[in-house]
């Protein structure tokens, strides 16, 4: 285990077995559902129309999947994937619950598996299990990220730009 904060991690300070419990929640409400399903034009009406969804025998409406992966993928981000080439892909991704508007999302990582790239000397491969779960401890999604991670002095470096200011 490695007490560097996860948020300065490289390839090399991972260990397989870590696990982060990441630091945001989120409470998806029926608008966030609504925009989401909306912005990426899907139809259906399970997600839309309060009335079909207990027809179908929801007690609520229930969360566009994707809008779960996406909000639980975001929560590992901050933690996990500052220091990151690039996503190289999800897998394995399972829906044992479903989540439901007024939900409040939490996650959690394992670093399940760290391997040398073998065409690019300046990262590594990890691969990231993330379970989200409901304030009340029901998991609502699992899947498995595999990621390009930067080795230590091996990323880019950032220059932030100054405001141009006016002389007066």
């Amino acid at each position: 285990m490695n007490d560097l904060p996860w948020r300065d991690r490289f390839f090399e300070d991972f260990t397989v077995g870590d696990v982060c419990k990441h630091r945001s929640a989120r409470t998806v409400h029926g608008y966030d559902n609504q925009l989401f399903t909306l912005l990426t034009q899907n139809p259906a009406p399970l997600h839309l129309d309060h009335h079909y969804s207990k027809q179908a025998g929801h007690d609520r409406v229930p969360l566009n999947s994707t809008l779960t992966l996406a909000l639980v993928t975001g929560q590992s981000v901050a933690d996990l994937t500052p220091n990151v080439m690039t996503n190289l892909g999800w897998a394995e991704v399972r829906l044992p619950a479903a989540a439901y508007e007024g939900d409040t999302i939490y996650s959690e990582s394992t670093i399940e598996s760290l391997r040398d790239s073998g065409k690019r000397p300046e990262v590594g491969v990890v691969g990231i299990r993330t379970c989200g779960y409901t304030e009340t401890g029901r998991v609502v999604i699992e899947f498995l990220r595999t990621v390009l991670m930067y080795r230590r002095g091996r990323a880019p470096i950032t220059v932030r730009p100054e405001p141009m200011r006016t002389v007066g």
